[in-house]
């Protein structure tokens, strides 16, 4: 198991190295310039939009219901265990460099949104199917489906065996153990030997199978139930977490300028910030920011705009308005409260020997004003929540993704989907490190053919852009002469 690990790390530092870093985040530059920073310009008109659904659009959902089913597989375990996981890496400068990565990657989503609608199919019977394979396949030509399948591969993929089902329903059960029996006290079994060993107690075994059992109801209903209980669950589960994470700063508001100096300086100098208490470096810092910013809000991936092209509408670049919110949403809101609230109560340190969802866990048990199983009951339900709608946003993606490999054949999407509820399934007996190292190897391949893609077609969002606001401008001359 330690020589598997090993050349998972190995495999993994050379994926999300400096090269791929620059490469997300200088696509994400690009197309802010040439969006002209849209996204501070006209961020309120895409909250606006994010809301009002538009009428006569072909498609399978509402805009807010693709949005949510998006947002359902952003908001994860990503903005809880991810930023707790970067952090304790890269110091809190990772939480720096993930907010710029998501600033940038904005302008990253808009564009994958954009390119979603105006290259989507949609047959006689309102199925749309879209995304990064469609918008290669017709944007930039037959020459190049190959990469189209490339991405609709590890897509497929991804969802499978990486960010959609193991890292979730593992943080699930992490954090129902930590909370039900922290102890220990009701171990069946053990996997694996000596410091990899993992022991595996009633708790999680019972929280394994009902998330299962849960996720395969609603899976089989496919992207219509997908969507409905999206659109319940995720407005919930994001307004209640940001809720208490607003306490917990209130709470502690003589240390937020603290924590926000600690960041910022971290970020360019993580040993003259912390008095040489960590290892950290700058690259340190950067790599794990961007990486598991990445993971969190999904800029650049292409996985969101698989659930924008279902959308009701006809504009595309009010659509990628609305996708763009989702970066906002994930990471400039949620994962800026998670990360505050780990480095104000200083739950980050070495020294306390805490990995993954218990970093995050003592945050809001030193930080809220609450007796600590309130707080640690609090944190285990927002995570599940947050958990359990990424694993059927994922299934969604990954179905959508091999329908386009296989040419739509129904039996392979089938097939896939009783898969996708086997790998929840065992998901909780893996370890942590080894869960998110394949998550993270995954998330990278699957990034690079939709980078090439936006850097091609960046001129047609620009065009578009130009367009639909140009127009936009007309129509409301017209209004005021009129």
């Amino acid at each position: 198991m330690d020589q598997f690990m090993n050349i998972l790390t190995v495999i993994d530092n050379h994926i999300w190295g400096i090269p791929l870093c620059v490469l997300i985040i200088g696509c994400g530059i690009w197309l802010t310039l040439r969006v002209r920073l849209l996204q501070l310009r006209h961020l309120g008109r895409a909250l606006k939009y994010m809301v009002q659904n538009e009428s006569g659009g072909e498609g399978e959902v509402t805009s807010f219901g693709a949005l949510c089913t998006a947002l359902s597989a952003t908001i994860g375990t990503g903005n809880i265990v991810g930023v707790a996981t970067a952090i304790a890496a890269g110091g809190p400068g990772a939480l720096f460099w993930m907010e710029l990565a998501a600033f940038f990657g904005m302008a990253t989503k808009y564009s994958e949104g954009l390119l979603a609608i105006k290259y989507r199919t949609v047959d006689k019977n309102g199925h749309a199917l879209g995304g990064p394979f469609y918008y290669i396949e017709r944007g930039m030509g037959k020459n190049w489906k190959w990469l189209a399948k490339t991405f609709a591969f590890l897509g497929a993929t991804a969802g499978l065996l990486g960010i959609g089902t193991i890292t979730q329903v593992n943080g699930i059960t992490s954090a129902a153990q930590n909370f039900f029996d922290p102890e220990m006290s009701h171990v069946v079994f053990t996997i694996g030997q000596g410091d990899s060993a993992a022991a595996i107690t009633v708790t999680t075994i019972v929280a394994g199978v009902l998330v299962t059992l849960a996720a395969a109801l609603v899976i089989i209903g496919g992207i219509k139930r997908i969507a409905s209980v999206s659109q319940i669950i995720v407005p919930f589960m994001a307004i209640s977490y940001v809720a208490f994470a607003l306490i917990l700063l209130f709470c502690n508001l003589s240390a937020l300028p603290g924590a926000v100096v600690t960041v910022v300086t971290s970020a360019f100098a993580p040993q003259a910030a912390l008095g040489g208490v960590i290892g950290a470096t700058i690259k340190d810092a950067i790599q794990n920011g961007v990486a598991r910013g990445i993971f969190s809000n999904e800029a650049g991936l292409g996985s969101a705009p698989i659930a924008a092209a279902a959308a009701q509408t006809k504009e595309p670049v009010r659509q990628g308005l609305v996708t763009m919110t989702g970066t906002f949403i994930d990471t400039i809101i949620v994962c800026t409260m998670t990360g505050l609230s780990i480095v104000l109560t200083e739950s980050w340190l070495p020294e306390l020997g805490l990995q993954g969802v218990e970093i995050t866990s003592r945050a809001f048990q030193v930080g809220l004003p609450f007796p600590t199983q309130v707080s640690a009951f609090v944190l285990m339900m927002c995570l599940i929540f947050f958990a359990f709608t990424t694993i059927l946003g994922w299934d969604y993606y990954g179905e959508r993704c091999l329908e386009y490999f296989t040419g739509g054949s129904k039996i392979a999407v089938k097939c896939y989907r009783w898969l996708y509820i086997a790998a929840v399934f065992v998901g909780p007996y893996l370890t942590v490190a080894a869960v998110w190292t394949i998550a993270d190897i995954f998330n990278a391949l699957m990034a690079i053919p939709n980078i090439i893609a936006l850097l091609a077609l960046s001129g047609v969002v620009a065009r578009e852009t130009r367009e639909y606001f140009l127009k936009d401008r007309q129509r409301q001359l017209y209004r005021q002469r009129h």
